[in-house]
């Protein structure tokens, strides 16, 4: 097959990002709204927590099966669904760029444009051009991210009915800045997220390859190591999981910049009235307040959101990918 042109190769892998992008959104859009939820809680998000002596104080959301029922019952199934048209919004062109971006960056640093040929790349390239591709796509997306999490979080009764009215509302309280409120933590955190997750699923690939290699009963024969869909999805599962488990901490401080002067129902909870004046005093003051569990609030919806969100944006951006290649070349 013939090789398409670099306008056409970057309009291939920019929608087949977006289209991967907005699939794995929506299909875990319930457990992200569960992981915000906890991270914006103040209180204690388990209910062994709240039994320890230096904790006190009741709590909204106390575990994952009781916040999914506490939703379900309050605001219905679209609760589960809250802030995903701003969310898309955001994911779309997040992965959009960040696909396309990454294979530049490959294209670059491999001197082919051939995906099969990427593989080849030291795992430190394939790191450094994942966390490089965060970065612009984090910083093109970011105001519906932002806008995402704040409508995910209010809860009901809601403080902003439409993603227009909590984009003025922010607009005319903290400018435009307040578009990229928590930016620096979120960009902090996405170095190493994106790293991880582009660099191990590269590493999970030729691990895959070389395992395929070696169950062959040919091998100095010409065959077809190609991964299966479901070797791409474990390589996929394996890799959002272990970006998840290292990068969620900075997730949780981001969230906390990004809700800060939300004026939710008192039911949920607290609320941070003083600003945090950068991330390490957020973390200084998570830690203080509520120990080191504040920092990982969420992270068992996160996790289990994080896996197969990974494993669906790949196989579905591979499978898409190469669809859009056969007919566009």
């Amino acid at each position: 097959m013939e090789e398409p042109g670099q306008l056409k190769r970057a309009a291939i892998d920019a929608s087949a990002g977006a289209i991967a992008g907005g699939i794995s959104r929506t299909i875990t859009s319930p457990l992200d709204v569960i992981k915000i939820r906890f991270q914006v809680q103040l209180e204690p998000t388990s209910s062994w927590a709240l039994l320890r002596k230096d904790l006190s104080g009741s709590s909204k959301y106390t575990g994952m099966f009781q916040a999914t029922k506490d939703i379900f019952r309050e605001e219905g199934l679209p609760g589960f669904w809250r802030g995903n048209v701003p969310a898309l919004l955001m994911v779309m062109p997040y992965c959009a760029i960040q696909f396309a971006v990454l294979h530049k960056l490959k294209t670059f640093a491999s001197g082919s444009s051939k995906t099969a040929d990427h593989l080849n790349l030291s795992p430190y390239l394939s790191y450094i051009s994942g966390a490089l591709a965060g970065c612009a796509a984090t910083v093109g997306s970011y105001p519906f991210d932002l806008l995402r999490t704040i409508l995910a979080s209010q809860g009901e009764p809601k403080i902003y009915p439409t993603m227009r009215s909590a984009f003025f509302d922010i607009i005319g309280t903290r400018g435009f800045r307040g578009l990229y409120a928590g930016l620096s933590p979120t960009l902090v955190e996405i170095i190493p997220y994106a790293g991880l997750q582009f660099g191990t699923y590269d590493t999970f690939k030729r691990w895959a390859q070389a395992w395929n290699r070696l169950r062959s009963t040919n091998a100095s024969s010409t065959v077809d190591y190609s991964l299966s869909s479901f070797q791409l999805f474990i390589c996929g599962l394996a890799a959002g999981t272990c970006a998840k488990l290292v990068c969620h901490p900075l997730d949780v401080v981001k969230k906390r910049f990004q809700i800060e002067g939300l004026d939710r129902h008192p039911k949920y909870g607290a609320r941070e009235h003083h600003a945090y004046k950068n991330m390490f005093d957020a973390l200084r003051r998570i830690l203080q307040l509520e120990g080191w569990h504040g920092l990982y609030k969420g992270i068992v919806p996160s996790t289990i959101k994080a896996a197969p969100a990974g494993a669906i944006t790949f196989v579905a951006y591979e499978f898409t990918s190469d669809w859009l290649e056969s007919i566009l070349t």
